[in-house]
């Protein structure tokens, strides 16, 4: 427990400090990020006798963050042009697995594949959560990461102490649905309580985010646990001591991200 505590706190200290010290920190941190819960992901398929390709994943991981990533930044024609260069990469995956004895090479392009699209993407729409209102602006990110938090750590207390119910048992036995109701509601209260520093948006639509966060927080979590119990591992790693690796750290990104950054696009654009 006191290995789990030391490395909570650093690791949130860390994560607060890649969103507050600005653009360019901001950027690269979450592509490394990115690239080292690709690395693990993939390191998991091979476990479970998968060949992925590898460098073909990453190629297009640091293509797919790194022109949206400047898109977001700074938007101009050269860019969008820039877009084509992921169809040329993306068609590699396709074509290595023609030269490589593999029994299965669709299942290996697709899981090549699927790394890219629950892990690099989620990460992608999170970056361009700083750039939803033009300029780079660290309240969307944060806001984020203090309300999943709040969820995550909302849901375990509730559920361990109420938790009747279960949730999704196939999936994730110790989840319920007291702790998912409760973990929504702690997040809500958060959602609320950033409203009164952060004034970008009023504060239903703060409440409003911290419960699309909290559903769709919970869902990617239920998404990564069925992946982990489909290839038989406990956990994805052992990067965090007393937490697992870091696909456990960021469950909640990997549907939540892409929906509140849809969401905040459409209300902050109309």
């Amino acid at each position: 427990m006191k290995t789990r505590a030391i490395t909570g706190f650093f690791f949130i200290i860390v994560m607060l400090g890649s969103v507050l010290l600005g653009h360019y920190p901001f950027g690269i941190f979450y592509l490394v990020l990115c690239l080292l819960c690709l690395h693990e992901f993939y390191g998991l398929n091979i476990k479970s006798g998968i060949q992925p390709n590898r460098a073909a994943g990453f190629i297009n991981a640091v293509l797919i963050y790194g022109i949206f990533a400047f898109i977001t930044y700074q938007d101009s024609p050269l860019l969008h042009k820039l877009l084509f260069l992921i169809t040329i990469s993306i068609s590699a995956i396709f074509i290595q697995e023609l030269f490589k004895l593999s029994v299965s090479p669709f299942t290996n392009i697709a899981y090549t594949l699927g790394g890219l699209v629950l892990v690099c993407l989620p990460f992608t729409f999170f970056h361009a959560l700083a750039y939803v209102k033009g300029a780079f602006n660290f309240h969307f990110p944060l806001a984020f990461l203090l309300m999943l938090w709040s969820n995550d750590t909302g849901a375990y207390l509730v559920g361990r102490a109420f938790g009747r119910t279960k949730l999704f048992e196939r999936h994730s036995p110790k989840k319920t649905w007291e702790g998912f109701i409760g973990g929504v509601l702690i997040a809500a209260i958060v959602g609320f309580i950033i409203s009164l520093y952060f004034t970008d948006l009023p504060w239903n639509q703060w409440v409003s985010i911290a419960i699309i966060i909290g559903c769709f927080g919970t869902l990617g979590d239920l998404v990564e646990s069925m992946f982990k119990r489909s290839i038989n591992i406990k956990d994805s790693g052992g990067i965090l001591p007393g937490h697992g690796g870091l696909l456990d750290r960021f469950d909640g990104f990997l549907i939540a991200a892409p929906i509140v950054y849809t969401y905040l696009y459409f209300v902050v654009n109309v």
